[in-house]
């Protein structure tokens, strides 16, 4: 590694700059891009990624559609709008956060500058989502009650939220505090976020880790080794069934079994008011090549039939506790009115 600082976006001279997550952790490779189209690819090809995080390059990708063409047109709105949403249908906060930027469109008059406006709603929503992943590093503190061994699933960290990140931002807080002994990564097949890309900051931040293929945690908590699990959110609906990365349910089953506390962090942007259930959410499938394949390497045969969602959902009694930037909730779970 060059150094021990890297960032996962940040918007400068009109324009967005990003680190291409797909190439870590061997290479640290930065994109700088002025569209939205090349920010919606950005999106689909995963070298922007997590919830949060997608929301905010997708908000800037909005106002920067209006960069060189800076009128209010509704039409040209919609095309751009309907091409950000289309990129990832589960993570939640990429709609929340084009949604904001539609109705602040919608309130524009004619005689504004339409990409200085919605560039100002753009910085709003990384403020806010900034702001609600301190407040978890903060609250999180509140489930540790002594120095723990922590598992996490996929990757919750700067790279997918910005800022502190949501459950490996308690992480890094609480060993901050003194209260994480050791970080177990699983490696979260088939993409390898939690290998490639936790790592990658844990490294960073020289905190103890050690990285697990996805059927070891059993084993681990078999012999005791695990006194909590933390993991992040892509959507959670009112009753607390949660979407997170493929593999979180199967361990969330395993943490019932053994008794092992199981927390979800995200902000109350993850929180889709609009779903009662985990029913309702849309289970995003990606190309079949992300299995038989590992950059570009066969490890399997193309023409084998495969099974490949990106997200499972774990339904919410299993589910110790959700942290998001407002309070710690328990189960039986409500979000109607929060």
């Amino acid at each position: 590694m060059k150094n021990n600082s890297y960032f996962s976006l940040k918007f400068e001279n009109d324009t967005l700059h990003f680190i291409d997550q797909t190439k870590l952790p061997f290479e640290e490779t930065y994109i700088s891009a002025d569209s939205y189209e090349r920010i919606s690819e950005a999106i689909e090809k995963l070298e922007i990624r997590g919830a949060p995080l997608i929301g905010i390059a997708a908000a800037y990708a909005i106002a920067l559609a209006f960069k060189n063409n800076n009128v209010k047109s509704e039409k040209y709105f919609d095309k751009v709008y309907k091409r950000l949403i289309s990129t990832r249908p589960t993570a939640v906060n990429l709609f929340y956060a084009a949604n904001l930027m539609k109705e602040r469109f919608e309130k524009l008059s004619e005689e504004e500058n339409v990409f200085l406006r919605l560039l100002d709603t753009a910085r709003e929503i990384e403020n806010s989502e900034n702001h609600n992943s301190s407040r978890i590093a903060t609250l999180g503190l509140n489930i540790f009650h002594k120095k723990s061994n922590v598992l996490t699933h996929c990757n919750s960290g700067s790279l997918a939220a910005g800022s502190f990140g949501t459950a490996l931002g308690i992480i890094k807080n609480a060993y901050d505090h003194g209260l994480v002994n050791k970080v177990y990564v699983d490696e979260t097949r088939p993409l390898l976020q939690g290998l490639r890309l936790t790592s990658f900051e844990l490294d960073k931040l020289k905190i103890p880790f050690t990285v697990l293929t996805d059927s070891m945690s059993s084993s681990l908590m078999q012999k005791n080794q695990v006194d909590l699990v933390i993991v992040g959110a892509d959507r959670i609906a009112l009753n607390g069934d949660t979407a997170n990365k493929i593999g979180t349910l199967s361990l969330a089953i395993i943490c019932s079994y053994f008794n092992v506390p199981f927390f979800v962090a995200a902000p109350s942007s993850t929180i889709d008011k609009k779903i009662i259930s985990g029913d309702e959410i849309k289970i995003e499938y990606r190309s079949s090549e992300e299995i038989y394949s590992i950059k570009q390497n066969l490890i399997g045969l193309q023409n084998w039939d495969y099974f490949s969602p990106a997200f499972d959902i774990t339904p919410a009694h299993l589910i110790t506790g959700i942290i998001t930037e407002k309070n710690i909730y328990r189960f039986p779970y409500n979000f109607l009115n929060e």
